[in-house]
């Protein structure tokens, strides 16, 4: 377990895989491994967010939770499935938002790869999960590793936007330097919450108005109608 391709990252997070968290977290995935369960994303994917979107590019962050649990979903970014697969319901409400706030025509995949390589860091507090078994990898490490990553961002960066959508995304964006950064919060996109308030956030044009104001390329929300993947 290492980070192989993020250049940008390793010089802030290649010390957090000595610490005694990291040994135990890779020697319970290695355990679960053993055991014949099966893990997404793939552990090439493990670190997809950071290594499609280099610290120095990082211009929004959106926290996620968990990985998706089914075949074929999860590949390494929050919210994000590989093309082929059903579009979930939350992305579906992000999709509609996107409509209302900036009139951009929702797609017929779940793949948010553009955005990632724009600079939106799309990362998940758990960074791995077991097939068909939702959260079983939290509180095993994976939250002291991403909050690490949060607070990478909130000291290295400047005039960032996070995206804090439900109670827990809230929770872990607490420690944000709020006069440094652009921090909005709204209720989950998820079904059960989207309507409290998610959906007509107008999060995503708050952004590009606050990258503009400092004179950062604004990002172009919308997704490609085709996607090609490796």
């Amino acid at each position: 377990m290492a980070l192989e391709n993020a250049a940008s990252w390793q010089a802030h997070l290649n010390s957090e895989f000595e610490q005694s968290y990291m040994q135990q977290l890779k020697a319970f995935l290695r355990s679960e491994k053993d055991q014949g369960k099966v893990i997404y994303p793939h552990s090439s994917n493990w670190f997809h967010a950071l290594e499609t979107t280099p610290l120095d590019n990082v211009k929004v962050v959106i926290l996620g939770q968990d990985p998706y649990h089914q075949p074929k979903q999860a590949h390494g970014l929050c919210f994000s499935v590989l093309p082929s697969v059903k579009i979930p319901p939350s992305l579906v409400n992000i999709y509609k938002e996107l409509q209302t706030d900036l009139g951009i025509q929702p797609v017929n995949h779940g793949y948010l790869e553009s955005w990632a390589t724009q600079g939106v860091l799309l990362l998940n507090a758990v960074l791995t999960v077991v097939d068909s078994n939702a959260n079983a990898h939290q509180g095993k490490g994976w939250e002291h590793f991403t909050d690490k990553i949060i607070s990478i961002v909130n000291q290295h960066c400047d005039h960032v936007v996070f995206m804090l959508w439900g109670s827990y995304a809230q929770k872990k964006g607490a420690m944000i330097d709020r006069s440094k950064h652009l921090v909005l919060t709204a209720p989950h996109p998820s079904p059960l919450s989207a309507h409290r308030g998610f959906l007509g956030c107008k999060h995503f044009s708050q952004a590009n108005t606050y990258l503009k104001q400092h004179g950062k390329t604004q990002i172009n929300w919308q997704l490609p109608d085709q996607v090609l993947t490796d």
